[in-house]
């Protein structure tokens, strides 16, 4: 006799509530450009929706619950794939992608061992090849998929830690000898975090300061790291940036690989953002040394266009992840025969339960190919440049930086004493802050040599030159406001 479950739905009911929410989430994309990109509420509006029931004792219909999180979801969320929304490097999700995410939860796969998760393991690792291939890294390296940018770059430090450290690290932790990372100023702040975690200490980055495109200075760098070995200190990993998050910069990475071969450090690229962005070939030689790298981390759902969560790491010898994480306790039983062995990525990351990441991007890729990525990747670079051309036109508005697909840019009116930094510091703070709760359009802020600026990212395939010219009257009907407001004060 079957047990009866209360979970337990039956297929008649199961199409009829999936068909039901998949129709009501393809009228939602569809209507998005006609939807405010947020309503800007507070969080006690939000709470006073959900309301403060206790937890449910008794059942609710199954379809009364969807109907009810639907409606939520879609009128209160800001909306990442709204054609408006360039405030953080969140890209508009494919629509493949997000079917893919509920094939993937259907089957429920534990990509921690191959026999866990047989064909999804191989997709995940067909996938780290491609991205490899994608991004002209060695497709013979090593990889996995994991949350996002921080986890990704954090992963590859961790693989750097254990490949450098002259002692085994792994057993009895850092000793006595300051172990240094090197980075510049206009570093993601996952570097803190990996700092911090890992025991070396924030003490232990060394900041490198960068030139006027926001590159780091690479003689600064080797100035650094020579004073460094003097006092007997350890360096072992130099950081590169390829797109920063403020304004899209790439340093100069053969330069960087050529410091690192020298005094034999690990060479990491924090490529989350920009990586993807070699295959466009207007912009390709920018990302010159990219492939001598030791280790890049990258995120689909950022330039792939993929839904959260999917960040990747690459490591080019395939053996540096297992040799940082892989512990084999006698309860695991997931190697397989020696003539054909299995990939158990529990092994090579901080995850043994592991979601089925990948298949997302491995559909979308499929989807998509090279082709299809370069064209929408350069009209994303091409409507940045044409949001800089508009601004720097303007003559209340200031272009001040254009790198990849990010373009920042000051509201600066006619009669403005520009030298009033503060003041026009604060009009551009407000200015940002009263387009975020707008709803019109979303975009964030950057702070570029003391300046604070309003920072477009666009990683959006929906937006188009209309709405980019649609941005420029937005900023100059709020800016006016406020700046009438300000004199006033």
């Amino acid at each position: 006799m079957k047990r009866s479950a209360p979970i337990h739905i039956d297929a008649e009911q199961f199409r009829k509530n999936g068909h039901m929410l998949i129709d009501r989430i393809a009228a939602f994309l569809e209507s998005l450009p006609e939807q405010p990109v947020t309503k800007g509420e507070q969080p006690r509006e939000i709470r006073a929706l959900l309301g403060n029931e206790p937890l449910p004792v008794d059942a609710t219909p199954l379809e009364n619950i969807y109907m009810n999180v639907s409606e939520l979801l879609f009128q209160h969320s800001l909306h990442n794939g709204h054609p408006r929304f360039w405030g953080y490097i969140t890209s508009s999700a494919a629509p493949a992608g997000i079917l893919a995410d509920l094939l993937a939860a259907s089957v429920n796969a534990n990509v921690g061992a191959y026999p866990l998760s047989p064909v999804a393991t191989e997709i995940e690792k067909q996938t780290v090849r491609w991205i490899a291939e994608f991004i002209g890294f060695p497709n013979d390296c090593g990889g996995l998929f994991v949350s996002g940018g921080n986890m990704a770059n954090i992963t590859g430090l961790l693989a750097a830690r254990k490949a450098k450290a002259p002692w085994d690290i792994r057993k009895t932790g850092l000793n006595s000898r300051k172990m240094l990372i090197y980075c510049s100023v206009g570093t993601h702040t996952w570097i803190h975090k990996a700092a911090d975690l890992l025991g070396f200490g924030t003490d232990s980055i060394r900041w490198i300061g960068m030139n006027g495109d926001q590159q780091m200075q690479t003689q600064l760098l080797e100035n650094q790291i020579i004073e460094d070995l003097n006092q007997g200190h350890l360096p072992f990993v130099v950081v590169g940036t390829a797109g920063s998050v403020s304004t899209g910069s790439v340093d100069r990475l053969s330069e960087i690989a050529a410091v690192c071969k020298k005094h034999e450090l690990w060479f990491h690229i924090d490529g989350a953002y920009g990586a993807p962005a070699v295959i466009v070939p207007e912009v390709t030689a920018l990302f010159d040394g990219l492939e001598l790298a030791d280790s890049v981390a990258l995120d689909p759902h950022k330039w792939l266009y993929s839904p959260l969560e999917a960040g990747c790491i690459l490591v080019r010898n395939p053996k540096a992840l297992a040799e940082a994480f892989s512990f084999r306790p006698e309860y695991y039983n997931f190697d397989g025969s020696d003539e054909d062995p299995a990939t158990n990525f529990h092994e090579e990351g901080m995850q043994n339960s592991r979601g089925f990441r990948a298949l997302k991007v491995w559909v979308t890729l499929r989807q998509v190919g090279k082709n299809g990525y370069i064209g929408m990747l350069r009209e994303d670079i091409q409507l940045a440049k044409k949001l800089y051309d508009l601004t720097h036109a303007h003559p209340d508005m200031e272009a001040v930086s254009n790198h990849l697909s990010i373009t920042t840019f000051r509201y600066v009116p006619r009669d403005f004493d520009k030298n009033d930094l503060g003041r026009l510091n604060k009009l551009n703070e407000e200015l940002v802050n009263r387009i975020q709760t707008g709803g019109e359009a979303f975009v964030s802020n950057a702070v570029i040599d003391g300046k604070y600026c309003l920072r477009v990212c666009i990683v959006n395939y929906r937006t188009s030159e209309e709405d980019i010219e649609a941005l420029v009257e937005i900023v100059e009907r709020f800016g006016n406001e406020v700046f009438n407001q300000l004199k006033v004060k």
